[in-house]
């Protein structure tokens, strides 16, 4: 029988999360029977095929080894020995299988798999289960529910956890996915598909190691900026118990709009609100019940959390009393329903007509046959509310089931009050999350103008430290003035590990609030907002210190106290490791009057200005539609880059005055790239265009692109033209007359 090979041989993630075939190697192993017995019974609908020692696994027929199997899998499991899987992964390198999972240690799983032509997870793994489409290549010991959570986990012990907790509350998963030691394939691969997912409301991460951080980052950050991130991160502490490396990762994680959380209940209920619950619609929590006592202790929780309570003025106070009986506590909670519950459910509905109400509580205690009903009129008034709706059903003898049926109509639902509060912290951070993802800086940049020819002449002559006066030298050619923190106010910078330089601020009693460097003004300045005792001014002063280690990434550490001050330097030849790359200055230059450099996110209000300067058709060709203004969640996607998988480079005519844009998008997993230009009307005809495209193809050969490619509507005929004189090659797409692509192969 003639092997059946899928078009195209390379690595494309469809393979492993929407597989058409699978095979198992191993498959009469202890884990390798339980991942194809899951494969069998989630109905996956495809071809599963099993390699194996012997004749036959589960009734069902084996091959004898990988070549012979009838056709090249999309998916392959590996459960064999880790001696085994080298030869493994080779015979299906060759067969042409492009995507495999290791469910098992396997010592040097990098090494081979790129010298078997395979993108691999794991080792370690707990598979990978999409319960939408059937597919169930995992370890788990119950089959997945489908849902809206996407849960990605590097140990397998918590992943059959969160699955046994995860049936009886009612969650259900769009994807499980077993990360393992990410020897290979890692957290970004996963998040750039997850973040492109229709099907994935949430995401929740279990990190332990990270492989590659600059990619994590800037794929969380992609993600993030889609849909809510949590993540919790076990041994923070047990790796350090000063607790600076926990609370560090946790800023890299804020600063990349990433939710996290310390204890595993919390990202149980994380997971359960984010993934169920409407958005936050304001800060303001409004809590209804049936009883004062359960009420109270949520009002407790929420006042402990920082969570402002909703007070209904006197007016809304008597409506309620003359519609339902109603009546308001003095803390503010509505108490109403506790002779009819189901009146719970209309006091919730007026409430959620208010402007200032952000989110509903309502606490519920057992009654009797009556709440049934009341369970039934709030998974109504969810259905009809624009704001979250919580429902802490308590009790378990009736108000497990009630729980169930609320989890049925994927509404959160909670056991006791103080869940149920910390499900709408959860969205409340969500909400501040999107919140500064959309927030625009300013335009004033900091510039900061040191002599760094100084510099160097202290760090040459330095080796582990610098005396007292030179530290002072050093700093004083940045603008940094010891003296300015004569306070109780400590500033420090350290290298951590995991995620690099990072800047802390605080005093000797209370803890440090911690950023990654490279900072801006806008991000000093709300570093030192937490703190008053900080003059706000010394903002500034955090901007140059980052500048300084960005520029000498010798520095390894500073502290600044009481008009003190102690530098430490790496090695000669050592440099720093930056998790969120900085801004390349090296990369601008002056070009025939203008200034061409990478854009940068106080550019919000130029790019803005620039877009209403551009005619309709421009407009049209650039976004295939027609757009009169964009939004400031599209502007900051716009202005805010990475640098590292994406650039734009602008051509500024004057300071504030941006006249044409270019930019290049990478798939880290293809090393393809997507291009993007356009320029002002009134400048067309200067060759700015074709600058700025040269930038790109620079920037694209350092990265390692291998190709360029663009859509261009099929009526854009400057574009066209532009192109075939850049060098691309145009073809068309075959489902789009409308459109086709330009091609550069790098």
């Amino acid at each position: 029988m003639p092997i059946i090979v899928p078009s195209g041989s390379r690595f494309r993630l469809e393979a492993l999360f929407r597989p058409q075939s699978v095979a198992v190697v191993g498959a009469d192993t202890e884990a390798g029977q339980l991942a194809f017995a899951n494969l069998l019974r989630g109905g996956f609908n495809g071809p599963i095929l099993p390699v194996a020692g012997v004749a036959s696994v589960g009734g069902v027929l084996t091959y004898p080894d990988v070549a012979s199997l009838p056709l090249v899998p999309d998916l392959t499991l590996l459960a064999v020995e880790p001696a085994l899987v080298e030869a493994a992964l080779m015979a299906l390198g060759k067969l042409g299988g492009r995507v495999a999972i290791a469910l098992g240690p396997v010592p040097e799983l990098a090494r081979i798999a790129q010298a078997a032509g395979v993108r691999v997870l794991g080792p370690g793994s707990f598979g990978v289960a999409v319960p939408e489409i059937g597919l169930n290549a995992s370890l788990s010991h119950i089959p997945p529910m489908p849902g809206k959570l996407a849960f990605v986990t590097q140990s397998a012990a918590l992943g059959r956890a969160v699955l046994d907790w995860a049936e009886p509350n009612g969650v259900g998963f769009s994807h499980i996915i077993g990360v393992g030691g990410n020897a290979d394939m890692g957290f970004g691969l996963i998040l750039d598909w997850l973040s492109r997912d229709g099907g994935t409301r949430a995401i929740v991460l279990d990190i332990r190691y990270i492989r590659d951080r600059r990619i994590f980052f800037t794929a969380a950050r992609a993600a993030a900026r889609m849909r809510p991130v949590v993540a919790i991160r076990a041994g923070s502490w047990a790796r350090d118990p000063t607790g600076r490396a926990g609370l560090v990762f946790e800023a890299a994680l804020r600063r990349v709009g990433v939710l996290p959380v310390q204890r595993l209940d919390d990202v149980l209920a994380a997971a359960l609100t984010l993934s169920r619950a409407k958005p936050a619609r304001g800060d303001k929590l409004a809590i209804v019940t049936n009883a004062t006592g359960p009420g109270q202790l949520a009002a407790d929780a929420a006042l402990r959390g920082g969570v402002t309570l909703y007070v209904p003025p006197p007016e809304i106070a008597v409506m309620l009393d003359k519609l339902l009986g109603a009546w308001v506590t003095e803390e503010g909670m509505v108490y109403a329903g506790w002779n009819q519950p189901s009146r719970l459910a209309e006091a919730a509905s007026v409430l959620a007509g208010l402007p200032d109400v952000g989110g509903i509580l309502v606490v519920l205690t057992p009654t009797g046959p009556a709440d049934r009903a009341a369970i039934e009129g709030l998974i109504a008034c969810a259905g009809t509310a624009k704001l979250p709706l919580l429902v802490c059903a308590m009790g378990e003898s009736t108000g497990a089931g009630h729980r169930a049926r609320l989890a049925e109509a994927h509404l959160p639902a909670f056991a006791v009050p103080e869940q149920a509060v910390q499900g709408f912290l959860h969205l409340l951070q969500d909400r501040r999350n999107r919140a500064a993802a959309r927030e625009l800086p300013g335009k004033l940049v900091l510039e900061v103008s040191p002599d760094r020819d100084k510099v160097q002449a202290i760090l040459a002559r330095a080796e582990a430290a610098l005396p007292p006066e030179d530290v002072r030298e050093l700093l004083a050619a940045y603008g940094i003035d010891v003296a300015h923190w004569s306070s109780r106010v400590v500033v420090e910078v350290l290298d951590d590990a995991l995620v690099g330089p990072a800047i802390g601020i605080g005093t000797a009693h209370e803890k440090m609030d911690y950023d990654l460097l490279p900072l801006n003004l806008p991000l000093a300045e709300n570093l030192v907002a937490h703190r008053p005792a900080v003059d706000r001014a010394m903002a500034a002063e955090l901007v140059r210190i980052s500048a300084l280690v960005v520029d000498f990434p010798r520095v390894a550490g500073l502290k600044l106290s009481r008009g003190e001050a102690v530098l430490t330097l790496r090695p000669a030849g050592e440099k720093a490791f930056f998790a969120l790359p900085p801004y390349p200055e090296e990369l601008s230059e002056e070009w025939h009057g203008l200034v061409i450099r990478p854009i940068r996110p106080e550019d919000a209000e130029a790019h803005a200005a620039f877009f209403a300067r551009l005619g309709p058709d421009d407009v049209r060709f650039r976004f295939f539609t027609a757009l009169r203004s964009l939004s400031p969640e599209e502007i900051a996607r716009l202005t805010q880059v990475d640098y590292d998988r994406e650039i734009a480079f602008i051509a500024e005519r004057g300071p504030g005055q941006t006249v044409g844009v270019s930019r290049l998008v990478r798939d880290p997993a293809t090393q393809f790239a997507e291009f993007a230009v356009i320029v002002e009307p009134d400048v067309k005809g200067q060759g700015i265009a074709r600058r700025l495209m040269e930038k790109l193809f620079a920037w694209g050969r350092e990265h390692g692109v291998v190709r360029i490619t663009g859509q261009v509507l099929a009526d854009n005929r400057p574009m066209l033209g532009f192109v075939h004189r850049m060098g691309f090659e145009v073809r068309p797409i075959h489902d789009d007359p409308g459109v086709v692509e330009a091609v550069m192969e790098m």
